[in-house]
């Protein structure tokens, strides 16, 4: 009776710690915005960015166009959000870099990771990552400007799936 009831421990052990996804904390997003003239311009990004109950505060830098968002503890915002709500100002995303851990072994090139209903493939990672925080700079279709988007279809034809512009599916430069 005791082998039986150490078994089926084992076997309950074995099935949550496989069946569980993946966690992500995003701390913070750096998005540089395209085609602003004016302040009042970045005023109508600062409002759509703030109207989430995640993030805590928002910087900005006129000069730059760069938008730093700080977001709250236990955050589950994807990068697909952000992008909306700076196209729902009337702008685009020319950049977006995140600074994020998540919580998996090891981090490699083209290695694929399940967060909720997003996925994250990381590319061109030059040195394993693992258990820290590090920066991230989105690769997608939306997330860079269009002709930088043309260059990178051809460099990063090795990825398969990179081309299918699903937005769930996000690809991650570690920086």
């Amino acid at each position: 009776m005791k082998t039986l009831n150490i078994k089926f421990i084992a076997l309950t052990l074995i099935l949550l710690l496989t069946g569980a996804n993946s966690y992500s904390q995003i701390t913070k997003a750096e998005i540089i915005a395209t085609g602003l003239t004016c302040s009042m311009c970045s005023n109508a990004i600062n409002k759509q960015l703030k109207a989430f109950t995640e993030v805590d505060s928002i910087s900005t830098d006129l000069n730059t166009n760069t938008f730093t968002v700080y977001f709250k503890k236990d955050n589950s915002l994807e990068p697909k959000v952000l992008k909306k709500a700076v196209e729902k100002a009337g702008f685009f995303v020319g950049s977006l870099v995140l600074t994020a851990k998540f919580h998996v072994d090891k981090i490699e090139d083209n290695t694929t990771l399940k967060v909720d209903d997003a996925t994250y493939t990381f590319i061109d990672i030059k040195k394993p990552v693992a258990h820290a925080e590090g920066k991230y700079r989105v690769m997608d279709k939306g997330f860079v400007t269009q002709k930088e988007y043309k260059k990178l279809l051809k460099s990063y034809s090795k990825y398969p799936d990179y081309a299918t512009e699903n937005e769930n599916d996000y690809y991650l430069k570690a920086l």
